[in-house]
Parts: C-alpha cells; sequence; structure tokens
C-alpha cells in the first residue's frame, strides 16, 4: 500500500514538470512565431537621404556699409590767403593786398610755397616715370614782380594784388624744350593732356578750364596749376567740378568790380 502511494507521488511530479516544460516551451513558440508573422513592433525610424531636403547654410549677416560723411567745405578757409583753399579771383583780392608766404622754396625757375613744393615734385616724378619731361616754367611771384608783368588785358593777366601766383600755390609748367610754352596749344601736346587727366592725383587743379572764362574771368590757360590738396581736388574730380568758384557757391567773376 505505501509502495503505491510512492509510485503515486513520483508520477504526480514528473506530470507537473512536464506541465512546466511545456508552458515554456509554448511560450517561446508564440513570441518566434509573432516575430515571423510581423506582429506590429515600435518602428525605428532611419533617415532616407534621397527624400530630404538638402541642408541649407544659415543666412550671412551682413552689416550695411557705413555712411560716407559729406565733405566739409569748411574744414579749411577760402578767405586766408595762409590757407591752401583761398579763392582769390577778380571779385576776391588778396588782403593784404601785398601778400608774401613765408615759407617760400625754390622749384625749378622759381619758387612755391613748402607744401606745394613738395607735391610739385612727386607729380613731376610721375609724370617722368610715365615718359613726360615737365618744368616749373613760373611760380611765385611777388606784388611788385606781378605790377611788372599786368599788362592791361584782364583776361591774359591778373592785376597786383588778384593773382594767384603771389599766393606762392600756383605753377606754370612748361617742357624742358619751351615748346607751346605759355600757348594754349600746350594742352594739346602729351604732357598738356597728362597733366590735365593726373594733376588732380598730387592736389592740383587746371585752374583756368577752357570752357570756364564766363566763371573764372580768364581765358583757358593748359599750363597754369593751382595747389589745392589732394582732399579737395579728388573731391572736386570725383564730383565733376572743374572751378573752385563753383565748388564753394561763389559768384562768378568775369570781370573786375
Amino acid at each position: 500500500m505505501r509502495q503505491r502511494r510512492t509510485i503515486a507521488a513520483a508520477l504526480l511530479v514528473v506530470v507537473i514538470i512536464a506541465a512546466i516544460a511545456i508552458g515554456a516551451a509554448a511560450g517561446r513558440g508564440a513570441q518566434a512565431s509573432n516575430d515571423a508573422t510581423g506582429t506590429p513592433t515600435a518602428p525605428v525610424s532611419t533617415p532616407d537621404p534621397t527624400s530630404s531636403e538638402p541642408s541649407r547654410p544659415s543666412p550671412e549677416v551682413v552689416a550695411p556699409p557705413a555712411p560716407v560723411p559729406a565733405f566739409d567745405k569748411s574744414a579749411r578757409s577760402i578767405d586766408d590767403p595762409n590757407s591752401i583753399w583761398l579763392v582769390v579771383n577778380k571779385l576776391r583780392p588778396l588782403n593784404p593786398a601785398d601778400y608774401a608766404p613765408g615759407d617760400l622754396v625754390s622749384v625749378g625757375e622759381g619758387e612755391m610755397r613748402a607744401e606745394p613744393a613738395a607735391a610739385f615734385d612727386v607729380m613731376v616724378k610721375a609724370a617722368a616715370a610715365d615718359g613726360y619731361s615737365l618744368i616749373a616754367a613760373s611760380a611765385y611771384r611777388s606784388y611788385t614782380e606781378q605790377s611788372w608783368i599786368y599788362a592791361g588785358d584782364d583776361e591774359l593777366t591778373a592785376r597786383p594784388g588778384y593773382s594767384e601766383h603771389q599766393t606762392g600755390l600756383t605753377v606754370d609748367i612748361a617742357t624742358p624744350t619751351g615748346q607751346c610754352r605759355i600757348y594754349q596749344c600746350f594742352g594739346d601736346m602729351p604732357e598738356g593732356a597728362w597733366l590735365r587727366d593726373n594733376a588732380w592725383k598730387y592736389g592740383f587743379l587746371l585752374r583756368y578750364p577752357a570752357d570756364k572764362t564766363a566763371v573764372t574771368g580768364y581765358e583757358f590757360e593748359p599750363w597754369h596749376f593751382r595747389y589745392i590738396g589732394t582732399d579737395l581736388s579728388t573731391e572736386m574730380h570725383n564730383t565733376g567740378f572743374t572751378t573752385l568758384e563753383e565748388f564753394f557757391g561763389l559768384p562768378a567773376a568775369p570781370v573786375y568790380p
């Protein structure tokens, strides 16, 4: 009797172990079946390089250009005889009439104030580099010298006390050969054309242009150049002004009062 109970208990244990094994196997089979049959699982996102838009760089922030300050026409005096912006014409005599600059230095056959003399030297060397020879034919003239030169023709020579030459800022330019010296044909020479196109770069102004006699009061003088400094000469070149009278808004000066 006791032997039968032991056998029965052993059989029960075997049955329980078998049941547990069958259940575990069934669970693994179901999981495998789900994986095989495509039971929904959480999708994994994979970027598609063929369908995405190309990356765009961030726009570059460009600061607006700084405004260019207006040219200050009051930076230098146009009345002081010591100023390189001095305007002398038939309505604007030198004050005092017998003014003489105090810093004259030798230039060619004459004298000029130190600053324009240095600028003239630079310009002559630049012309030489381009194949043109230039000299100073006449520059500073005192009140007394202008009195000797004045011939009574107000379109050809200035009266003493009204001449730009008396400022020490002006030079009459010629070639060493003397061809067309102080004649209008100088403007047709290669040297005259070079000066017309380049003198502004060195601070000089063709003071009496051919088409401005009604403004300046003088006939065309392609040899007569007035030093005004590179700041003013560049501004006049860039804005198209060819006379000091027009640039500074002064009255035309065709005749003496």
